[in-house]
C-alpha cells in the first residue's frame, strides 16, 4: 500500500504533466519535489512534506482543495491553501502582482502553525536558488521575463518572508541559504551574521504578572530588575530591531527612555528586555491610588512637553506624523463622507510644518515609573509633527474609545472611564500651563477632531462595519461635522 508522499508524488506528476518551468526549460514536477527535499531537511512531519509536493495544484493546475483533502486530509488542504495566491482571473498578472503578494503574505503572519512557515521557507527557497543561478548568468535582464519587471519589488517580497519566519526558523539550512541567495542578488539586504548559527535566548513568561498592553505587544514583569516586552506575531525581527534602534536615538536627543539590552524569543514570538528595577506603568499607579490622578497626570504632561521640545532633523530617521492622521481620514472618514473628509484635510492643512518630535503612542501604559523617573519604552511610533497630533492620540485613548464602551478604556488602562476623563483634563490644564476653561475646551475640541477619525478608521479597517459599530460612526460622524463648522484650524 502506497504511503502518502508516495501516492502525492503521483498525484502531483499526473496533475503537472506537461507543464515546464520559467526558468530551465525543466519538467515542472522538478520544482514541487525540490521543496519536499527542503521540508525534509527542517521536518519529519509527513504531511508538512505531502504540503509541498502538492504546493502548487491549486495555483497552477485544474486540482481544487476539495480534492485534496479527500485524497491527502484537512491538514495538507490547509497548509495548500496558505501557498494558493487568489489569480484574480481578468486581471492583468503584472498590474495584480503586488495585490496578490500582499494578500499572501498576510496569511503567513497570521498564521501560527510552523508548518505553513516551513512550506514558504522551502518554496521560496527553491525559488531563490533558481532566480540566483539565472541572475549569475543574465544579471539584470533577468527580471524582463518576468510578470514582475522591478527587482526592487521581488527584494521586498523575498525580504518580507525571509522576515517574517526568521524568529521560527533561523536555525535552519534553508533559512541561512535563503538569505545568501537574497544578499547575492541584492547585496547588503541582510546582515552577514544571519547566514551564521545565531541562539536567541529562550525565556519563559509563564507565572510572570503583565504591567503593561499596548498595540503592538505585551508588558510582564519578568524578575524584581527586568521588564520583557513580547511583541505580537505581526511583528518580525526588522521591527524589534528598528524599534530599538529609535530608542536609542531618542535617547541621545533627550527623551528619557529605557534601553533594551537584547532581543529575546518567547515561544514563536520576539521580546526585548528591560533593566527597570522597582518600577510600573503610571496605568497601574493609577490603578492602585486613582486619587492621585492629577500628579500622575503632571507627570505626563512633564515627559510629554519634553518629547515636544525636542526637534529632529529631517534626515529619515523619524517619519512624518502627518502620513499616518492622513491614513486615518482617507481610511476612515474619507469612506463615509467625502466632503467631510475634504474638511478635516484643509484643518490639517492649516497646521505649520513641524519638525517636534511626538511619541505617537503616548499614553500611562507605555510609560514607566522608576525612582519616580518617568521612562518610556514603546518607541516604533515616534516621529516628527505637530503636538496635537499626540494631544489627540490622548483624547482617543482616554475620552473617544470610552464614550460608546467604557469598558473598553477600562479593560485596555485598568481604571475607570470617569478616571480616564479626569486625567485628560489635567493633562492638558498641566500640559498647557493653563486654567482657562474656555482655552482649555477648545484645544480639547480640536483634539477630539482627530480623535473621532481615528475611531471611525479603526472601525473600518476591518472591512464593511457590524450595524452596532456603524452607529458609532454615525455619531462619531455628527460630532465632526459640528466640529469642522466651529474651527478654521487645528493650531493652538
Amino acid at each position: 500500500m502506497m504511503n502518502i508522499l508516495e501516492e502525492a508524488i503521483i498525484y502531483a506528476t499526473i496533475m503537472h504533466q506537461g507543464k515546464i518551468r520559467k526558468f530551465g526549460e525543466t519538467p515542472y514536477i522538478l520544482h514541487p519535489l525540490e521543496v519536499a527535499q527542503i521540508l525534509a531537511t527542517m521536518t519529519d512531519d509527513q504531511e508538512i512534506i505531502t504540503a509541498g509536493i502538492l504546493h502548487d495544484i491549486v495555483e497552477d493546475t485544474d486540482g481544487t482543495l476539495g480534492e485534496i483533502r479527500s485524497r491527502f486530509g484537512d491538514r495538507v488542504a490547509e497548509l495548500v491553501s496558505s501557498e494558493s495566491e487568489n489569480k484574480y482571473p481578468g486581471e492583468d498578472s503584472a498590474a495584480s502582482w503586488k495585490k496578490r503578494k500582499e494578500e499572501s503574505l498576510k496569511v503567513l503572519r497570521n498564521s501560527t502553525d510552523i508548518g505553513v512557515r516551513m512550506l514558504w521557507l522551502a518554496d521560496k527557497l527553491a525559488n531563490m536558488r533558481g532566480l540566483a543561478g539565472v541572475y549569475s548568468e543574465k544579471g539584470e535582464v533577468m527580471w524582463q521575463s518576468l510578470n514582475q519587471k522591478d527587482p526592487d519589488m521581488h527584494c521586498w517580497y523575498y525580504k518580507s518572508v525571509a522576515e517574517i519566519t526568521e524568529l521560527s526558523l533561523n536555525k535552519t539550512g534553508a533559512f541561512k541559504e535563503f538569505i545568501k541567495h537574497i544578499n547575492f542578488i541584492w547585496p547588503g539586504t541582510f546582515d552577514t551574521e544571519k547566514t551564521k548559527y545565531k541562539k536567541y535566548r529562550e525565556v519563559s513568561i509563564e507565572g510572570c504578572k503583565q504591567i503593561g498592553r499596548g498595540a503592538k505587544g505585551e508588558v510582564y514583569r519578568y524578575d524584581d530588575e527586568l521588564v520583557i516586552k513580547v511583541f505580537n506575531e505581526n511583528n518580525t525581527y526588522h521591527d524589534v530591531e528598528r524599534e530599538i534602534a529609535l530608542s536609542r536615538k531618542a535617547f541621545i536627543l533627550g527623551i528619557p527612555t529605557a534601553i533594551s539590552f537584547g532581543i529575546v524569543s518567547v515561544g514563536d514570538k520576539y521580546g526585548a528586555m528591560y533593566e527597570l528595577v522597582d518600577s510600573d506603568t503610571i496605568s497601574r499607579c493609577i490603578e492602585r491610588a486613582p486619587s492621585r490622578v492629577a500628579e500622575y497626570a503632571g507627570t505626563m504632561a512633564e515627559l510629554a512637553r519634553t518629547i515636544h521640545g525636542i526637534e529632529a532633523d529631517d534626515d529619515g530617521t523619524f517619519p512624518e506624523a502627518l502620513e499616518r492622521i492622513r491614513e486615518y481620514i482617507t481610511g476612515g472618514i474619507g469612506c463615509e463622507d467625502e466632503a467631510l473628509a475634504a474638511k478635516c484635510m484643509k484643518l490639517l492643512d492649516s497646521l505649520p510644518a513641524r519638525n517636534t518630535l511626538v511619541h505617537g503612542d503616548f499614553h500611562t501604559g507605555n510609560v514607566f515609573l522608576q525612582n519616580s523617573e518617568a521612562l518610556l519604552i514603546d518607541m516604533d511610533r515616534i516621529s516628527r509633527g505637530h503636538p496635537i497630533f499626540e494631544l489627540s492620540d490622548l483624547y482617543y485613548f482616554y475620552n473617544t474609545l470610552g464614550e460608546e464602551s467604557p469598558e473598553v478604556i477600562e479593560g485596555f488602562m485598568g481604571f475607570s472611564y470617569d478616571t480616564a476623563k479626569e486625567f485628560f483634563k489635567a493633562f492638558l490644564k498641566e500640559y498647557l500651563g493653563e486654567a482657562d476653561e474656555k482655552r482649555l475646551r477648545e484645544v480639547t475640541e480640536k483634539a477630539s477632531i482627530l480623535g473621532y477619525a481615528r475611531l471611525i478608521r479603526k472601525l473600518r479597517k476591518k472591512g464593511k462595519p457590524s450595524n452596532e459599530a456603524q452607529k458609532v460612526i454615525d455619531s462619531c460622524t455628527a460630532k465632526l461635522k459640528q466640529l469642522t463648522e466651529k474651527y478654521d484650524t487645528l493650531d493652538f
